[in-house]
């Protein structure tokens, strides 16, 4: 056996091995994996901040204190609007339940023969006394922490780890990639470099895709709404828009806060069809359309081929590979063309 081909066998085993150890270790790398994809998009933003003569460790804890800005006012928005939703809601809970009384009971009569017996007092009394007594549930929640306890203990721990990890990688970045880059084999150093070159422009291109959905998206959830004639229009549209980059979320949230405020106001359920119906064309826009379109061309992937990874890798690897699909076949894409580069000027394709 040549020495080549040791090395090759050598190399082959110690991938083998580290994708053993991720496999073992997955349930405790989630707030290291979001902590180190945050890294990456803050970089730039730290960089930018060093060259203005600032300190690695303050410029890093000026963007941490920007995301964390961020995040609260979105919490600040969602939070109030929820807690309103749902007292409007309580507020005209009887003229629902006798809307629905009388709507459903005629036609459950008429179709099916059956004749329902409905205590609209009762039934109001219920989901009153259960609404007030989510205040005041600690009773209830202890006997369920026994049993999901270690769930939001695990919540607690990544919503600590996380942004630790990430201070210490925006921190460490430079550093981090010169001894990434020390421990490359000299005779594969400059390919490595042009491969992660490479890689780095198409990732840069598909977050200005995704801000690029984002936007778009907002504006036609919020335009949709408006339309519909729903009153939480433009806040409900922007929450929804700006939270499409993380799969199924932004249209999750969206659709229960607009349900909750179409509940409320009006007193049909036509309109809350209507935006069901905006929230439904919105999912087919975003996911046919407009992110193969502002992703997919950003980052050189055909429309079907945006659609088959997000499927495929949604089908393998579940939420995260929803949401690291578009990213990584760029990264594939790139080590597809290098690859088919190889081959063609083998002897293997010329003879």
């Amino acid at each position: 056996m040549t020495l080549e081909r040791l090395a090759a066998l050598q190399w082959l085993a110690l991938a083998v091995v580290l994708a053993w150890l991720v496999y073992l270790l997955g349930p405790i790398l989630t707030p290291f994996v979001a902590a180190t994809i945050l890294a990456y998009i803050c970089n730039p933003w730290v960089n930018r901040l060093c060259a203005c003569k600032l300190p690695r460790v303050l410029a890093t804890l000026l963007v941490m204190a920007v995301l964390l800005g961020m995040f609260t006012l979105l919490v600040l928005i969602m939070l109030p609007l929820l807690k309103k939703e749902f007292d409007l809601l309580m507020a005209s809970l009887p003229a629902l339940l006798e809307t629905l009384r009388n709507k459903m009971l005629p036609y459950v009569r008429q179709h099916f023969g059956m004749t329902l017996q409905w205590d609209s007092t009762a039934l109001k009394d219920l989901l009153i006394d259960n609404w007030q007594g989510a205040s005041s549930g600690a009773a209830r929640v202890l006997p369920w922490l026994g049993g999901g306890g270690a769930a939001l203990l695990a919540m607690l721990v990544n919503a600590v780890l996380i942004p630790v990890v990430l201070f210490y990688l925006l921190c460490d970045w430079p550093l981090l990639l010169a001894r990434i880059e020390q421990v490359i084999p000299r005779r594969w150093h400059a390919k490595a470099l042009e491969i992660a070159g490479e890689v780095d422009g198409i990732l840069a291109e598909f977050l200005h895709g995704q801000i690029a959905v984002m936007l778009l998206m907002s504006a036609f959830y919020a335009l949709g709404l408006w339309l519909a004639g729903l009153e939480f229009a433009l806040p409900i549209g922007v929450v929804a828009g700006m939270l499409v980059f993380v799969p199924y979320l932004g249209m999750a949230a969206g659709l229960a806060l607009s349900t909750l405020a179409a509940l409320t106001q009006f007193g049909q359920f036509t309109g809350v069809l209507l935006v069901w119906a905006v929230f439904g064309a919105g999912q087919i826009l975003e996911g046919m359309v407009v992110t193969p379109w502002l992703v997919g061309n950003r980052i050189g992937l055909h429309p079907l081929a945006v659609i088959f990874a997000l499927l495929a890798f949604g089908q393998l690897f579940g939420f995260f590979g929803v949401l690291l699909a578009l990213p990584l076949s760029a990264v594939l894409l790139v080590g597809l063309r290098h690859a088919t580069a190889w081959y063609l000027n083998s002897s293997l394709y010329r003879d």
